[in-house]
Order: C-alpha cells, then structure tokens, then sequence
C-alpha cells in the first residue's frame, strides 16, 4: 500500500474512531463504525493493489479542490510544464487538471500535462538520445516547480515529476548525485523562461482557468508574445 492510500485510509479510521467515540451521544451503534472501519480497510487494498490507488487519489484531490488556492496553484503547476514545453519544441496535446479528468482520459496521476513524444520515442529507438534531448525533457518535468517557485516561494506538488525524472536518469545509468544536479539546473532552466515569458505565461494561466482547447491555448501564447 503506497503512501497516498494510507494518507486516506488514516483520513478514514480516524473518522471512525470518533464516530466510536461518539457514537453514544448520536445514538450510532459501534458495530456500524467497525464494519465501517473494515469496508474502508477492504476498500484500501484493492484500491493500491488492483487500481493503483487511483481511487486514493480521485479522492483526496477532490477534496483538495474545494479549496481555491489548490486550483490556482494547479492551474500555475500545469501552465509552467504546458509554455515551457511550448518554447523547448514540445509539442503540446492535451492536459487535464484534475485526478477526476485525468481518469476520465484515461490518464495517471492528479492530471497534468501530455506532449507529443514520438521524437523521444524515434530516438529511444535508433539509440541516438542525445544530452539536448535530456535536457529538454528534464526541463519541462521541472517546469512545474520552477512555476510554483516563482508563484510561491515554495512547492507543494512536483513529487510525480520528480519521480519520473529520477527513474528516467536512473535507467539511463546517471548516478545518484548527477540525478540531483540535473534536477536543480532543470529547474534554473525552467524558471529563466517562465521569467522571460512572463505575459505568455499570465495569458496561459487564464485559458486554462476557463478550459480552453489547446489551439486556443497555443493562440494565447502567441498574442501575449
């Protein structure tokens, strides 16, 4: 059971527990709050096991988005990975800024950013992947936090990004240290242009907060440019 699974499953047993804790004074049998209990437990494991924990996170993140800041913080999260794939030659093909939407697409994760990978792909397969290539790409998985950086001062999301960086330099055999030094000079990169796209960036902000098509996304960047 991952770490998400558990976030909700202690969310839950300790609803329970009070619910035990009170039951008496609202007349709530105990036996309900354990097989309460035992349903989330059951409900938990099959989540992580057989779907992912993709229920875990439809969850949480709907909760997360009664809150206003959390959607602009998204919002931000997924403009900076969107104009800096942008400007580095990606070419952008949907995003979703959700979990629920992401699932909907049949996507992982709390939703984000999809580009077009066949040229990763057709140099995967020749083995001609070049350090630019990785570079770019390492690039845009921080753009994410460098927006948040920006915004913030500090990141609350990133940690899939991170992790997909990682895995991928693992793979390619990049030492642990290397792995670190290319995330932070990533993340420099990915601010230099955020900062130097400023009106891009405000004007992307504003057609994904209204659900724009990627045409009209890409026809945002162009007029603020």
């Amino acid at each position: 059971m991952n770490q998400l699974s558990l976030n909700v499953l202690a969310i839950t047993v300790f609803g329970m527990t009070l619910s035990i804790l009170l039951g008496p004074l609202l007349h709530i049998p105990p036996a309900v709050s354990v097989l309460g209990i035992l349903g989330v437990l059951s409900l938990s494991t099959v989540d992580a096991v057989a779907w992912e924990s993709k229920g875990s996170t439809i969850f949480l993140d709907s909760i997360a988005r009664f809150s206003k800041e959390h959607r602009d913080r998204v919002v931000r999260h997924e403009a900076g990975h969107f104009l800096v794939a942008q400007q580095l030659g990606f070419e952008v093909t949907d995003y979703t800024l959700s979990a629920w939407d992401a699932f909907r697409k049949g996507n992982r994760g709390q939703g984000g950013v999809q580009f077009d990978a066949s040229e990763l792909e057709a140099a995967i397969v020749q083995g001609n992947l070049s350090e630019q290539m990785i570079d770019r790409l390492c690039t845009v998985w921080m753009a994410g936090i460098a927006a948040e950086q920006i915004e913030y001062g500090a990141v609350e999301g990133g940690e899939d990004d991170r992790f997909t960086m990682q895995q991928a330099l693992t793979q390619l055999k990049m030492v642990p240290n290397r792995v670190e030094n290319k995330q932070r000079w990533a993340t420099l990169q990915a601010k230099s242009l955020l900062e130097a796209n400023r009106e891009a960036y405000a004007a992307l902000i504003t057609a994904l907060e209204a659900g724009a098509s990627i045409a009209d996304c890409y026809q945002a960047i162009e007029n603020a440019s």
